[in-house]
C-alpha cells in the first residue's frame, strides 16, 4: 500500500510540474459541442380588433406555453443509470502516468477503453466512462494554500468532447487538498449542468488540517458527501436532467468516517469503488471487507490497477473474475 501511495504521489507532483494543463482560477471557455436552449413558446400577440359593441366576440383561453424539447436522455438511452446500465471506465490526468491510462488526448484512449468494457456487457448495457481528476492534489499549497490545483476549462473540454464521440459519461474526480469537496464541485457546475457529466470523490485525498499530503490518508465524513449528493439532486430537478453519477473511492475503512450516513437522494446514482490493489487474494479481501460496511441504496464498484495488480508476477483479474464478485460491481475502473 506504501508503495503505491509513493508511486501515486510521484505522479501527483508531476502533474503539478504540467502548468498548461492545470491552474488555480481559470476563465471559461465554449462547451464542446454547446446544446442550443428550446425556442420559447411566447411571442408577441398582434393587437385586438377595434370593439364593436354590435358583435359579440368568443371568449379564447390564453395559450400556454410548451417546452416541447424532449427531456435529455443518458448517452445510450434511458433517465436512470441503474439498473439498465453497467459503467466501465478509464482514470486519469493530463501530464501524470502514475494516476491512470487517461493521461493524454483521451480521444486516442477511446477504443482501448471500449475494448475492456464490452467484455463487461453480457447482462447490461455498457456505459463508458472518461474520470478526469480535475482537482488534483498537490504538495505545496499554492496561492490559497489548499494543497490543490485545477484542471483547465479546455482540459476538461477535450475530456467531455472524447466521451460523447464515444457515447459515454465524463466523471470529475475532485482530490480536494484542504479545501473541500462541495467547494471544488461548485467550480464545474456549468459542465455539471450538462446530462453526460458526475462526479468522483476521492476521501483519501481530504486533508485534515495541518497534514501534509501524501504523508497521511485524508478523511471525508458522510455529511461532506451528503452535501455533493444533495446539490448534485438540486442540478438534476432543475435541468429536468437525466440521473447523475456520483462515485466515492474508498481505499481503507478509515477514509469515510461515518459510512453508514450516506443518503442517496432522487437523481443521483451513489456508487462506492472499492480501490484495494494487489494480487487477487488481497483484493478479494479489501472488497468483501470495505462492502459490509456500505450505507442502503449505495452501488458497488471495483476498481483495477495495470501496474500494481501486477506486481511480483500477478495477473490483473479478468472481466470473468470480477462479475464473480458478490456483489457484483456496477462501476468497473481502471486506473
Amino acid at each position: 500500500m506504501e508503495q503505491r501511495r509513493r508511486r501515486m504521489w510521484q505522479g501527483l507532483v508531476g502533474a503539478c510540474a504540467v502548468s498548461l494543463a492545470v491552474s488555480c482560477v481559470t476563465a471559461h471557455e465554449p462547451l464542446p459541442t454547446p446544446r442550443p436552449a428550446a425556442p420559447s413558446a411566447m411571442s408577441a400577440s398582434p393587437s385586438p380588433p377595434p370593439s364593436r359593441p354590435d358583435v359579440a366576440r368568443p371568449v379564447v383561453a390564453a395559450a400556454t406555453p410548451v417546452d416541447a424539447s424532449p427531456a435529455p436522455e443518458l448517452p445510450r438511452g434511458g433517465r436512470t443509470i441503474f439498473p439498465d446500465h453497467r459503467l466501465v471506465g478509464f482514470c486519469g490526468t493530463p501530464g501524470a502516468p502514475a494516476l491512470g491510462p487517461l493521461l493524454d488526448h483521451p480521444a486516442t484512449k477511446a477504443d482501448k477503453l471500449l475494448g475492456y468494457a464490452n467484455q463487461y456487457g453480457s447482462d447490461r448495457t455498457i456505459l463508458p466512462v472518461f474520470e478526469l481528476i480535475a482537482v488534483v492534489v498537490q504538495a505545496g499549497g499554492g496561492p490559497d494554500g489548499k494543497n490543490r490545483m485545477r484542471v483547465l476549462d479546455g482540459t476538461v473540454d477535450e475530456y467531455l468532447q472524447a466521451a460523447r464521440q464515444a457515447r459515454g459519461l465524463l466523471l470529475l474526480n475532485i482530490q480536494p487538498g484542504h479545501s473541500d469537496f462541495l467547494t471544488e464541485v461548485q467550480r464545474f457546475e456549468r459542465y455539471l449542468r450538462e446530462p453526460d457529466v458526475g462526479v468522483a470523490l476521492d476521501p483519501e485525498w481530504a486533508m485534515l488540517p495541518k497534514q501534509p499530503p501524501g504523508q497521511f490518508y485524508g478523511q471525508a465524513t458522510a455529511e461532506s458527501i451528503n452535501g455533493v449528493i444533495a446539490y448534485l439532486s438540486t442540478v438534476v430537478a432543475e435541468g429536468n436532467l437525466p440521473e447523475k453519477a456520483l462515485v466515492y473511492h474508498e481505499v481503507n475503512d478509515y477514509v469515510v468516517k461515518g459510512e453508514l450516513s450516506i443518503k442517496p437522494q432522487p437523481g443521483v446514482a451513489v456508487i462506492k469503488s472499492v480501490d484495494g490493489l494487489g494480487p487477487k487474494g488481497a483484493k478479494l479481501n479489501t472488497y468483501h471487507f470495505l462492502m459490509r460496511n456500505t450505507a442502503p441504496g449505495v452501488h458497488a464498484g471495483f476498481k483495477l490497477f495495470f501496474d500494481e495488480d501486477r506486481q511480483h508476477g500477478a495477473f490483473l483479474m479478468s472481466p470473468g473474475e470480477v462479475m464473480a464478485l458478490a456483489p457484483r460491481p456496477e462501476y468497473v475502473m481502471y486506473e
